[in-house]
């Protein structure tokens, strides 16, 4: 008897907890999707996010705040006078893309690595115009890279072994702005959001469809002028995040030759191998960008050795078969994600 007493109390209090979630449910899918787009890191971001509350001034603010940190094209940035050997004091955005970039460098061998950037610009990807250099000026450089010549000291300084070593970040930067967006809407309790900043992207939830996020894996092509819109596959990516590096988006021809815009720090040049493209799917969308670009100089067979060490990444290859045609390979814990087109 005491026991039915019991139950018939609870029953009101049952009934005000299921009215209550139907209510917050109702008002979630009732509040619009906003979307915003913008330039930041030389790239274009879109952000599509669902809530009543526009965040749009404290998403660019914490896109400025990205950018004042690590962006090598603004003079005023963080990163810009520790490679001018300014004595500045970095800040906590610093911190963790330098300590992320480390530690994927000391996983993959060195190659990804931060301090590739006189390489970079040599070759003329980055400040400077293209130019094919000789293996003397190659030499000259590469005793400024490797990612061993730099240090975050315990007082917020960067030690370098020479003051020529350069950093850059922008394997990684794109990543980790996705990640910083992501962090602002979580703040504000969005449930449902997809964050893409030059094609690294970081999703929660479902979309506007309410059905999840579903991201297209873009199929190579050699035309550089082409912004194709293909795909090879389609991927749902609700709640991971993505990155891709592919030496066919960002290349230049030279005396009949293909150079692609990933360099290899240990050899000073471009790579050249059969991996085409590396798309990544890991739990942050700044550690999915940089073992992208590592494993686009490691190409496939020294990739999947450190993705064995690595379970929790998720990665799909496309490369040129021996008979020149595409082919792909992918993680199988990824087979769960890819979408029959």
């Amino acid at each position: 008897m005491a026991k039915r007493k019991n139950l018939i109390w609870q029953i009101p209090f049952l009934t005000l907890l299921i009215v209550g979630t139907v209510l917050i449910i109702a008002q979630q899918q009732n509040q619009p999707y906003r979307k915003i787009q913008g330039q930041v890191f030389g790239t274009l971001y879109h952000i599509t996010y669902q809530s009543s509350d526009d965040l749009q001034g404290e998403i660019e603010a914490a896109l400025k705040d990205v950018d004042n940190s690590l962006s090598p094209f603004n003079p005023n940035s963080i990163i810009t006078k520790v490679n001018e050997n300014q004595a500045v004091k970095v800040n906590k955005m610093f911190t963790d893309v330098f300590t992320i970039a480390q530690k994927v460098a000391a996983e993959t061998g060195g190659a990804f690595d931060i301090t590739v950037a006189p390489l970079v610009n040599l070759w003329g990807f980055g400040f400077k115009e293209g130019s094919t250099p000789d293996q003397p000026t190659i030499d000259s450089l590469k005793q400024y890279v490797g990612y061993e010549k730099v240090r975050l000291l315990g007082d917020g300084h960067v030690e370098k072994s020479h003051p020529n070593v350069m950093l850059d970040c922008s394997a990684v930067a794109k990543g980790y702005g996705s990640d910083v967006v992501a962090g602002v809407l979580q703040r504000h309790d969005v449930v449902n959001y997809m964050v893409e900043i030059g094609g690294e992207i970081v999703t929660r939830g479902v979309s506007e469809k309410r059905v999840p996020w579903r991201i297209g894996v873009n199929r190579p092509s050699d035309d550089p002028m082409q912004n194709s819109s293909e795909f090879e596959t389609v991927l749902n990516v609700t709640d991971k995040a993505m990155a891709t590096s592919g030496n066919y988006r960002n290349f230049y021809y030279k005396d009949g030759k293909k150079y692609a815009h990933t360099i290899d720090p240990k050899s000073g040049h471009p790579v050249q191998h059969s991996l085409l493209s590396a798309t990544v799917l890991a739990n942050d969308c700044a550690t999915a960008d940089a073992y992208a670009t590592a494993f686009m100089v490691l190409g496939m067979e020294k990739a999947r050795e450190v993705l064995e060490r690595h379970p929790d990444l998720m990665v799909y290859f496309i490369y040129a078969s021996d008979d020149g045609s595409y082919a792909t390979w992918f993680s199988p814990s990824l087979r769960d994600k890819i979408i029959d087109q």
